[in-house]
């Protein structure tokens, strides 16, 4: 599943993310972002198992806090740098608008898991993505991304049962040409 760059989603909720282009590095793709969140959005805490990722704040206060840390407060032309493996998470700290630009290398699949996510928290209306969209995505790239603080037994359990009764409803033919998952 290709997207033409730029590709721009929101997730609902405050937060919008361009992706604007893939520079292609002997070391792997890296994938250029502008990111805009409104006052107190942002991401969960999460974690990439496979990429590095860095913010430059732009317009704005960004909070960054990495799993069982305090939060860091970055200003116009500062930037946090998340290596992977390392839960973390960012929110606009300020009353303004966030604009950030940034990098995700290697690119992988965040173009299309962020776009499915978005698209799959927008649906559920509740600030959450709708259950089968979220097993699919879980279960499907957990060697990729993954929630620190979601429940051991929902990550080990419920999510692949959810993932095997969302196979056989047929809930996933909308996901046809996903990327394949890193392993």
């Amino acid at each position: 599943m290709e997207f033409k760059l730029p590709h721009t989603i929101d997730s609902g909720l405050g937060e919008k993310i361009i992706f604007q282009e893939i520079i292609k590095e002997p070391d792997g793709d890296k994938v250029i972002i502008e990111g805009h969140c409104k006052p107190m959005s942002g991401p969960t805490m999460h974690v990439h198992y496979k990429q590095d990722e860095a913010l430059t704040v732009v317009k704005g206060t960004m909070a960054c806090q990495v799993l069982g840390k305090e939060p860091v407060y970055y200003s116009i032309g500062q930037t946090a740098t998340f290596l992977r493996n390392i839960p973390h998470r960012f929110w606009n700290a300020g009353e303004d608008d966030l604009v950030i630009n940034g990098w995700v290398k290697p690119a992988n699949s965040i173009v299309f898991f962020l776009t499915a996510l978005y698209a799959a928290q927008k649906r559920s209306g509740s600030g959450r993505p709708e259950a089968f969209d979220a097993a699919y995505l879980m279960t499907r790239y957990k060697h990729e991304y993954g929630l620190p603080e979601l429940p051991v037994f929902v990550k080990k359990v419920i999510m692949p049962i959810t993932y095997l009764i969302g196979s056989l409803l047929g809930k996933y033919k909308k996901f046809e040409g996903a990327p394949e998952p890193l392993k």
